[in-house]
């Protein structure tokens, strides 16, 4: 389990992307990059980091689901996953 200040981190992260996603898309297409560099540099989207949303385990994501390999594999096992079943063949 990450530590919640971790977590919370990554949250504030995402919310500053998202305030500053028009004013960074602007300067980026009238090429103002003493523009960009005056930005916080947490509201850059390449500062993002995926996390499980159960766990905020940051290693071993898998995007179609938004969990790690960890937390998907056990919620595949007890069956809380629609749609995903243990292969056999």
């Amino acid at each position: 389990m990450a530590k919640e200040s971790m977590k919370a981190r990554e949250v504030k992260r995402q919310k500053l992307v998202a305030k500053y996603a028009a004013k960074r898309k602007a300067l980026l297409e009238a090429g103002d990059f003493t523009g960009l560099q005056e930005l916080p540099k947490n509201a850059s989207p390449v500062r993002l980091h995926n996390r499980c949303k159960l766990t905020g385990r940051p290693k071993g994501y898998m995007r179609n689901f938004g969990l790690s390999r960890v937390t998907f594999r056990e919620m595949a096992n007890k069956g809380l996953i629609p749609g995903v079943r243990k292969a056999s063949w």
